[in-house]
């Protein structure tokens, strides 16, 4: 399946939307003591994650989510998907959605710009909020590394065309940081998989699919949470399982009234 919404960049792209962190890889040591799982775009479909955490039977002094980016827009509840950045098992990179946010709350693109891509839930959201969001939305990196050897996975929001030591190193420019956050040549079928070689399994979204997508090493999990016939997923990745549900179902279910960990 390709993207089910193109997303249209604004003018001077880099100019105006550049909000790199000072640490754009964070790399996080194996975890030991419990599982580690990685969630696709939230979209503001908190209920979907609630759902599938207790699905999971998610221990949060154990257990670490790692996100895709893309928390904002389009769902129903980004400020409950924005509040999931104080969790201490919650680990996000930078997604285009976040990164627009930022632009807007610095005044560099407009606001009806961003609203055509899913951010009309901030019309009410006064400048403070929005820049307080900014403000922690700025120390995302652009890429997460777990592990080391074997055992090694990466996430990150688009796309990534190198080896683990390009990635490691942190070198993007202006084109690459493009690509991590809006890239889609690799998910439609426009660029050569052998560009990721000497590429740790890595983790993504951004485009979404109709089921998980493996091209590469790349793997693609945003199954479309906000759509109405999509999924918000979740995958464990050196078990190699998955679980999946949409909003509806979740709902249905007493998602709810369900409490996050």
């Amino acid at each position: 399946m390709g993207a089910a919404h193109t997303i249209p960049r604004p003018p001077h792209y880099h100019e105006q939307m550049d909000s790199t962190p000072a640490n754009v890889v964070q790399h996080h040591a194996a975890n030991e003591f419990g599982r580690d799982f990685v969630v696709g775009d939230l979209h503001g479909c908190v209920d979907a994650l609630r759902y599938l955490l207790c699905q999971i039977v998610f221990d949060p002094a154990r257990d670490r989510l790692f996100s895709v980016g893309d928390l904002v827009d389009r769902g129903e509840h980004s400020e409950q998907a924005l509040a999931l950045l104080a969790k201490p098992w919650f680990f996000a990179v930078l997604g285009n959605h976040e990164d627009t946010l930022c632009a807007v709350a610095d005044g560099r693109l407009r606001r009806q710009w961003w609203y055509g891509i899913g951010g009309a839930w901030a019309a009410d959201v006064p400048d403070e909020r929005l820049r307080h969001y900014a403000q922690h939305l700025r120390t995302l990196p652009l890429a997460r590394t777990i592990g080391s050897g074997k055992d090694r996975f990466n996430v990150l929001h688009a796309e990534f065309f190198g080896s683990d030591a390009d990635l490691d190193a942190g070198n993007f420019s202006a084109e690459k940081r493009q690509q991590l956050l809006w890239g889609r040549e690799l998910a439609l079928g426009n660029s050569d998989p052998l560009r990721q070689r000497g590429l740790s399994l890595t983790y993504c979204g951004h485009t979404p699919m109709r089921d998980i997508t493996q091209i590469g090493s790349q793997v693609f999990i945003d199954t479309g949470a906000f759509g109405p016939d999509g999924k918000l997923t979740i995958v464990q990745p050196l078990a190699l399982r998955r679980w999946s549900i949409s909003v509806e179902e979740a709902r249905a279910d007493g998602a709810a009234a369900l409490a996050l960990p």
